[in-house]
Formats: C-alpha cells, structure tokens, sequence
C-alpha cells in the first residue's frame, strides 16, 4: 500500500516564497496574472491556484529574470495617479518626470484655456496628465514615432473621455515643431526627449536595454534634441509663456546657459526628490502678437 502523502497545492504564498525577484516584482506580476488585488495576496494566499495561472505566473517571471521591464510584461504603468498603457515602443513613465507635469500646472495657473505644447509625448503621459488636471486645456501631444502616436492616442481615449468628453488630444506625427502648423503659440512647451550621451553604460543596463534607443539617446552628446526644441521654442511661445525640458543629471547648467542665450527669462531648474536638477525652464518675454493669430 502507498502510504505516500499528495503533494499540497501550491498557493500564491508558496510562489511568492519561492520566487527569485524581489518581493514587489513577484506581487505585481502574480496579481496581474490572478487578477487579483494587492490586499489579496494577503487574504487569499493559501488558496490552491489553478496550473495554467502557475505556468503562466513562471513565465512572466522568467521574462522579468531575463531583465524585461516589468511595465512592458504587464503593459501598464502608473504615472501621476493614471494607469497609462505601454509597449516596447515608448519610453516608460517614470516618477522623477511628474516633476514636469507639477511645474507645467503651476505655470498655467491663472490662464483660462491655455494652450500646451508636448514635444516627442511617446505614451503620451505628460500631455494625457495636463489635460486631465486641466479639462479647459488645449493639448497638443507631437512624436515622430507612428508607433508611440498609436500608444498615446489609445492613452488618450482610455484616460481623457470621462473628463474632457469629445476632446482628447491633438496628435501629430512630427519631428519636434516640423509639422505644427506655424500660427498656433502655447502657453507653455514641455518636452522630455531624448537626453543621455552616446557611450553612457545606463543604456545597456537596467530597462533601458528594452526601451527605443532613439527616445533616449541622440548618439551625441545629449543635448541635440534640447538645443532644437530650445531654438525654436520662441516662435511658439505666447508673451510669458514657459519651457520646461527634463534632461539628465549633470546637464542642468548647459540646458539654463542654452535657454538664456535665446532670450529666456527667470531661467532656473528644479530638483527631483532625489536631490537631482531634474528639469530647467524659463519665461519667453517677447512679444508674441507679431507672429499672427493663435489659430483655432
């Protein structure tokens, strides 16, 4: 006689337990798989799991093991309280780029309707947070990815209906101003391109390995995409309008120098909560009457 004992069903504690990642990698990945909530983990842990949810949790966590993201496994990431989706082809939202968000807001205080301009949006997360926070804004959102267009357009509609019915964003396939229609003029531009130096050793580490290489470098020194975006901002800025550009760590001091050498006002960065000059801005003083009428 077989005396044997069966072998206990495995849980959601027993994987957990035995997972190699970290402990808020595994939890993510095995709610997405169950469907579940986080409190449920704790709640429901000790309950037999069926095998496909077993298999399917392994090989989301092999992915992860091998250095997948885990936003692009799961297809989500959070970003200024919104669920926004992502894919290999757009940059993943980070925290530190709220930053841009909270500083465009307070820039468009006061201003009944303004207009934003968000250069190379990819999933469209700065421009889909301005326009939530700020229903009454007009956005427009340019990438010259087809492919990062799609992903925010699809942001956009998730996100935006309930709050702007009707009125999502502007999208335009552009490479930064190119194809903006030149009568338009904004409030305020934001923009968080492509900034890391060629040769920098966090490119083929970490995430960036599996995020689009040209939404993250100009092959150069960093700064390729700033200067232009720096260039052309005063024909498209409004009288006190803003620039604000997220660039890298140690690049706050070039990026203040570009922006007041075209004439940029109370130029200045601000820090992540890391400590880091995370991000530089300025006020545009001109008078933008003499570029023509706004548009509609």
């Amino acid at each position: 006689m077989n005396t044997a004992a069966a072998p206990m069903p495995e849980t959601a504690d027993a994987l957990l337990r035995a997972s190699p990642l970290p402990a808020l990698e595994a939890r993510i990945l095995l709610t997405h798989v169950l469907g579940w909530r986080r409190t449920e983990l704790i709640t429901r842990g000790d309950e037999p799991l069926a095998g496909a949810a077993r298999a399917q949790y392994r090989a989301l966590e092999a992915r992860r093991v091998a250095g997948e993201p885990i936003a692009q496994i799961v297809g989500t990431r959070e970003f200024f309280g919104l669920d926004f989706e992502v894919t290999p082809h757009v940059l993943i939202p980070r925290p530190e780029t709220e930053l841009l968000v909270e500083t465009a807001l307070a820039a468009l205080e006061g201003i009944a309707a303004p207009r934003v301009l968000d250069l190379g949006t990819g999933t469209g997360a700065i421009a889909v947070a301005i326009a939530s926070a700020r229903p009454d804004a007009r956005v427009w959102a340019l990438d010259r990815s087809a492919d990062a267009l799609a992903v925010a357009s699809r942001n956009a509609s998730k996100l935006l209906d309930a709050v702007r019915p009707g009125g999502a964003l502007s999208l335009l396939q552009s490479d930064w101003y190119t194809a903006l229609d030149a009568a338009l003029s904004f409030d305020a531009i934001v923009s968080n391109p492509p900034y890391i130096r060629h040769g920098d050793p966090h490119l083929s580490e970490g995430d960036l390995r599996f995020e689009p290489r040209g939404a993250l470098t100009d092959e150069a020194d960093g700064l390729t995409a700033i200067r232009i975006i720096v260039a052309g901002a005063g024909q498209r800025l409004a009288a006190r309008g803003q620039l604000w550009i997220e660039h890298g760590y140690d690049q706050a001091a070039d990026v203040r120098s570009l922006l007041a050498a075209s004439g940029f006002e109370n130029v200045h960065s601000h820090a992540d909560l890391a400590g880091i000059e995370r991000i530089s801005g300025g006020t545009w003083t001109n008078d933008a009457t003499a570029r023509g009428a706004q548009g509609t």
